[in-house]
């Protein structure tokens, strides 16, 4: 497992802006409402914009994952259309769903009640936020916090910080296996619960416990603390 840095009370973590929400002072995240979401994608194609197939949504309440409210949605894409061969994921097993599912700007009305006027978590979030302006060009979500950067900065020493590697650091896999049975890494629904479950866990170590959601620094590059 790898040691976890305990952020001083005096430094402050960048989130991603994008939301234009104002929150009263003081609400500490761990005890907000924020919701992760991750994307599953076609891959790079040559001569086709690279598009997602399915979206999880794991909303925190208070600093615990509401599993109820858990969700995962195909995307359409259309019979026809190639996936990269390197792409990961079950795609290859639910081509005929995807086939039959709402486009991810259809899906706006039922996702809007979701992800609008909350903070959202995504790892790596650069992904999540390309496909979300893509789909929804007048709609300003976020702000966000990006859990790659910000294990970077909890856990210094691990050789690298994709998802798994973190989730492991933090001791989260069982809980997902046992959550999520038949669910695994590269699944979106799986994906925003390991990082809902890390967001989880640095809310609640010494100095991480202390970040509020005037600390959104709206408009920030999400480079973490400084």
């Amino acid at each position: 497992m790898g040691v976890l840095r305990v952020l001083p009370r005096a430094v402050r973590l960048r989130f991603d802006g994008g939301g234009g929400a104002a929150y009263p002072s003081p609400v500490f995240l761990r005890d907000a409402q924020l919701v992760a979401v991750d994307f599953e994608s076609t891959g790079a194609v040559a001569g086709y914009r690279e598009q997602p197939w399915q979206l999880g949504v794991v909303p925190i309440m208070a600093g615990q994952l509401d599993w109820e409210a858990a969700q995962s949605f195909w995307i359409h894409v259309p019979p026809d259309r190639p996936f990269s061969p390197f792409a990961p994921g079950s795609w290859r097993l639910v081509r005929d769903d995807l086939a039959g599912a709402r486009s991810l700007p259809d899906l706006w009305p039922v996702l809007r009640g979701r992800l609008a006027g909350v903070p959202l978590v995504a790892h790596n979030a650069a992904t999540e936020k390309k496909f979300f302006r893509q789909a929804w060009p007048l709609h300003r979500l976020g702000p966000w916090v990006d859990t790659l950067t910000w294990s970077r900065q909890a856990f210094p020493d691990l050789p690298h910080h994709d998802l798994m590697r973190v989730l492991r650091a933090i001791g989260g896999e069982r809980e997902l296996e046992q959550r999520l049975p038949g669910r695994a890494a590269h699944d979106a629904l799986y994906d925003a619960a390991a990082s809902a479950l890390v967001l989880a866990h640095l809310l609640q170590q010494p100095g991480w416990r202390d970040l509020e959601l005037t600390d959104l620094r709206q408009g920030g590059s999400g480079e973490g603390a400084r």
